[in-house]
Formats: structure tokens, C-alpha cells, sequence
């Protein structure tokens, strides 16, 4: 039997309990239980899956709930003890209700850890009816219109080394009018979609005798998550945390409970010559069953109707109604040149395959120049060429200036858009020349077209977070890389490292530092993450922790320069980067060369 795989991420909690319980059950166990399976069916399950949550698991009158945003886990319990209080039942239940931020360890359909911990310590603290949040939480969540939380100082709760300070909402306290983005009305709604359709395309098998033909397969693979993923009724998990699962035995019920999703395709590929056979079948991770399963032997000049009549079947079975413009989109052909578009293939796996090396870089560059010279109307190549030309800016793999090689990026963008303005690749690409030229007007206006019509694109979501970031908005970025982080976990270390910096520059040091402290672990050989990290821990006048934290940097990479890595990222405003350099100077650490 295959021993449970153990994930670790950073994730906010809510614990639930009913207040009185045992008196309840003491006086009436059937009408106490009656009572609490009604308000969990009605009010509290609908609004955990309104507000993106998971139900862990029920303990008797506790409940256990994870969400990927705290503002999310916070909307939920403000909008459940809303609904609980303005229901006007005799036989209404009392909840108390204990947010938390943190690191959980998930092993098979549980979590454990101080995330899980706190949560529960806090749900103690709170008063009947009310909520109550620890302070990283409350830093979090902080100015939202109606979220007023009164400071309840520190306590000290059992099994907890350190005192906790905490923050209590009750719908009897006085706060400003209206109600948190997301929260609901007393009354729950009871006709609105009780959770979106959620899917991951598992990188199809190659059957092909030549192992060279992987590209093809994983090509097929993504162009079917690109292509779902303009669906905006479907939830659709990025390539990078779908192909994690490549070359492994996996249940898919595992591959469900560990992505988050509610269904998974996979398939098989097999190319022969000018022919190709693709086997496909949709499986509903809760159950097992299949949904959906064909088979497709075709030429290889029809492999884009092939994809396209994949995710209407996928888009059918799961019975989702597609707008007039999703239709177009999806049976949108980048090219008809197939060799143009096998380059295209060659170009994209080679980067985005794991362990991107420099060689690799300039392999893909050479079909990317292919793909454009066999198509030179192909705006789906010109565009990723464009985006990808920008690993050589940061990273110097081609020995070129920088400011050629971003002309040179900024060019194929725009070349790429006047092609195609429809082109959701070729916007993203525009936006993310334009971030770099400091022009965040149009990098905005670009990357808003290119999200519209992919929402739930990966890419594009980190590139309105950096942008947002880089123009002194870091607020806007902090629910794009949560998101971000929900559809592509496997990657989440490098969004969290954005997510840090966004809560850094809003000045929320103590969320910055945990997850930053998070970024460390996933990425444990990152300099600038253990540098923003130092900073963080600075600000929160923890010297030690931040001079140790500085101490491995050096160890890591002894010529790090945190001066000259703030410049490289280009800040709108001034006074960010000093922030940083002010949370290292008051711990101590001198300024690099």
C-alpha cells in the first residue's frame, strides 16, 4: 500500500465550534443535532465554498476549514456568524469561530502543524457569536471597509510556546458601515453556484517509439490547459503544477485532494509519421468514475481540431456554458504551419521544462526564431519568444547588453499584438515590456486584455502581480499571487517570494516574515528571499533572527548585493527599496558593496 504523500504550504485556518455544545446535547441530542446539520447544509458549507474554503473534517460540534487567502478565510467567518445571528431561529446555534495564518503539513485529507494549532487556540479566545484572529492576521486583513477588529492584547494559550496577541470581531460591536468585499448578507444566497467546476490536465503519456517525441505529447498536453483555461465558469491548474505528476503512479484521488480539483484528465499520445492516435478520459477525483472517455485517430494537419473537440467535450461534461467569445477564442488556430508550430512546441518545453539551464535557454531561442521564420504571422510564438527573451535580461545567458535584448523583446511584442490584439500570449508580452520600460500605464492596460481573456493563466496573473508591485500598488497584488498560488502550486515559491515583497512595501513586516520564512524553505538555496526575510525581521526588531538569517545568505552567495538586486527590479517609488535597506540597517547589517 503507497504510504501518504506529505505537502507542506503556508494557509489560512478557520476553526468553528458551537458554544454550549454538551449542555445542547444534554437537554435535546435530537434537536441539538437536527439543529447543527441544518446550519451546516444552509450557512456554513455554502459559505465556505463561496469563499474558496475546504473542509478538513468535522469533530463532532468543530469544525476544520482551509482556505489559500486569509481574506477569504476572515470574509467566511464574518459572513457565517452574520448569517447565524440574522437567521431569528429559536433553535440558531452559537459558534465560536479562530482564524489564523501559518505553515500546515496536509498528509492525505488532514493538516497538522502550528497553522492547525493556533487556529484552535484562537477559536477559544473568541466570544460567542464573534471571530477572533492573531495578529498576522489582523496585519493581513487590515483597512478593509467593515472588517473592524478591537485589539484584545496578548494571551497565553496552552501548548503554545509564545504569548499570541489577538484581534475579536462580534456583530454586536460597533464598526463602519457596509460589509467586507465578499462577505454575505445575513440571509445566504440560495440559488448562487455553490462551487466552480475545477480541473487538472495531467501531461499525456507518450506512446510514441521515438522518446524524442515527449515535447509532442506535452505539447498536446498544455495546449488543452491553454485552452481551458480561457473558460472563465472553469478552474484550471497550471502546467507547472499539473506536470509535477509526470512519470509517477499517482491515485487520482490524490492528485484531487492535493491540487484542489474536482476532476482530472489524462491520456496518451502516439505519433506515427503523419498519423496520430489520442486516447483521452476525464475522471471525477471524488468518486473515481469516469466522466468522459474517447478516442481520436486523425492526420497529424488535424491535431488543432483534435485539441479543440478535447475541451468541448471536457467543457460539455461538465456542463459549462461557454460565451460567444470563448467559443472563438478556443477554436482560435495560432498557425497551420505545423512544422511552425512543432518548433513552437520545442521552444516552449525546453523552458518551461524543470532545471532550465542556459544551454537549454538558447535551444528554445533558436526554435522560437523558427517558429516565427516558418510563420511570421504566428503571434503565439512571437509573444512567448518575446517573454521568454526577458530570462535573458535578468539572467545575462545570450552576453548581450540588456538594453538590446529588451528592444529586441519589446519589438516582438509589438509585433505580436498588431498580428493578433486577441492574442492573450501577445498582450502578456506587451505588458511585460512595457513594466520594464517603467511604463506601468500601458503594461497594465496590456496585461488587463491578456487576463480577460485568459483568467486563469498562470503567467499572466504573476505578470499583473510584478507590474502591480513594481508600480507602488502592492496591495492589488497580494489577492493576484494568492490566486496564483491556488492555480499553480507547484511554483508557489517563487510566488510567495512576491507575496512577501507585496506585504513587505504595504508594511505588513509580520505577515512578510512568515511567509518569507515559507519562500526559505521551498527555495532553500534563495539569496534575495533570505534578504527580504532579514529586512522583514529587522523592522519586527528580531536582531538575531535576522543576522542569522544574513549569516546564510553570505554562505550561500558571498558576492550578494541586495542594493544591486533593489535596482534591477525598478520600483515607481523611491521610498520602497530604502524601506528595505532601512529594515537591514536597523538590525545592524551593514549595506552591501
Amino acid at each position: 500500500m503507497e504510504a501518504e504523500r506529505t505537502v507542506r504550504r503556508l494557509a489560512a485556518v478557520l476553526f468553528a465550534d458551537v458554544v454550549g455544545y454538551s449542555r445542547l446535547m444534554a437537554e435535546d441530542e435530537v434537536a441539538t443535532l437536527a439543529a447543527l446539520n441544518h446550519c451546516r447544509e444552509t450557512k456554513f458549507n455554502p459559505a465556505v465554498r463561496r469563499h474558496n474554503g475546504r473542509i478538513v473534517k468535522l469533530m463532532g460540534d468543530g469544525t476544520l476549514v482551509e482556505f489559500g487567502s486569509v481574506v477569504d478565510a476572515v470574509d467566511c467567518a464574518i459572513a457565517i456568524q452574520k448569517a447565524v445571528a440574522g437567521s431569528g431561529s429559536r433553535t440558531a446555534l452559537n459558534f465560536r469561530m479562530g482564524v489564523n495564518l501559518g505553515d500546515i503539513i496536509v498528509q492525505g485529507d488532514d493538516i497538522y502543524g502550528d497553522g492547525v494549532n493556533i487556529a484552535a487556540r484562537l477559536e477559544a479566545q473568541a466570544k460567542p457569536g464573534g471571530v477572533c484572529i492573531s495578529s498576522v492576521v489582523n496585519e493581513s486583513i487590515r483597512n478593509r471597509p467593515g472588517a473592524a477588529f478591537v485589539d484584545g492584547g496578548e494571551v497565553t494559550v496552552k501548548n503554545i510556546a509564545r504569548p499570541i496577541r489577538v484581534w475579536h470581531w462580534h456583530p454586536g460591536d460597533a464598526a463602519p458601515s457596509g460589509t467586507p468585499a465578499g462577505v454575505a448578507a445575513a440571509t445566504p444566497e440560495p440559488d448562487r453556484k455553490a462551487e466552480i467546476a475545477s480541473i487538472a490536465v495531467l501531461p499525456f503519456n507518450n506512446m510514441s517509439r521515438d522518446a524524442d517525441q515527449e515535447y509532442f505529447s506535452d505539447g498536446i498536453s498544455e495546449d488543452i490547459i491553454t485552452d481551458l483555461s480561457k473558460v472563465s465558469g472553469l478552474l484550471v491548474i497550471a502546467r507547472n503544477s499539473s506536470f509535477a505528476y509526470k512519470g509517477k503512479a499517482v491515485d487520482l484521488r490524490t492528485v484531487g485532494r492535493e491540487l484542489g480539483v474536482g476532476h482530472v484528465l489524462e491520456g496518451s499520445v502516439r505519433r506515427m509519421g503523419d498519423r496520430v492516435r489520442i486516447n483521452a478520459q476525464l475522471i471525477d477525483t471524488a468518486t473515481g468514475g469516469h466522466l468522459w472517455a474517447d478516442r481520436f485517430d486523425r492526420d497529424l494537419s488535424d491535431i488543432f481540431a483534435v485539441q479543440d473537440e478535447v475541451t468541448l467535450k471536457i467543457v460539455d461534461a461538465l456542463k459549462i456554458r461557454l460565451t460567444p467569445a470563448e467559443k472563438t477564442s478556443i477554436a482560435s488556430i495560432g498557425t497551420t504551419n505545423m512544422e511552425a508550430h512543432d518548433a513552437f512546441l520545442r521552444m516552449r518545453d525546453l523552458v518551461l521544462s524543470p532545471g532550465l539551464t542556459p544551454t537549454n535557454w538558447k535551444r528554445a531561442m533558436v526554435f522560437g526564431a523558427r517558429a516565427v521564420e516558418l510563420d511570421p504571422a504566428y503571434a503565439q510564438a512571437l509573444g512567448l519568444w518575446s517573454i521568454f527573451h526577458w530570462l535573458d535580461f535578468h539572467n545575462g545567458w545570450s552576453g548581450d547588453a540588456p538594453e538590446a535584448v529588451a528592444a529586441r523583446a519589446g519589438a516582438l511584442a509589438d509585433r505580436a499584438v498588431a498580428i493578433n490584439p486577441n492574442e492573450p500570449l501577445a498582450n502578456n508580452a506587451v505588458a511585460v515590456a512595457a513594466r520594464w520600460a517603467g511604463d506601468y500605464d500601458r503594461a497594465r492596460a496590456a496585461n488587463e486584455r491578456a487576463v480577460s481573456m485568459t483568467p486563469d493563466s498562470a503567467l499572466c496573473l504573476f505578470a499583473k502581480a510584478d507590474i502591480a508591485i513594481g508600480a507602488g500598488r502592492p496591495e492589488d497584488a497580494i489577492p493576484v499571487l494568492e490566486r496564483a498560488i491556488r492555480l499553480d502550486p507547484a511554483w508557489s515559491h517563487q510566488h510567495l517570494q512576491f507575496l512577501g515583497m507585496a506585504h513587505f512595501l504595504r508594511g505588513n513586516y509580520e505577515t512578510a516574515a512568515l511567509v518569507f520564512r515559507e519562500r526559505v524553505f521551498l527555495a532553500k538555496e534563495t539569496d534575495v528571499g533570505r534578504a527580504w526575510l532579514a529586512a522583514s525581521l529587522g523592522h519586527l526588531g528580531e536582531i538575531a533572527e535576522a543576522r542569522a538569517t544574513w549569516a546564510d545568505l553570505l554562505k550561500i552567495n558571498p558576492r550578494f548585493s541586495i542594493a544591486a538586486r533593489l535596482a534591477r527590479f525598478l520600483y515607481a517609488r523611491p521610498a520602497d527599496p530604502e524601506n528595505v535597506m532601512a529594515g537591514l540597517a536597523k538590525a545592524g547589517l551593514p549595506a552591501p558593496v
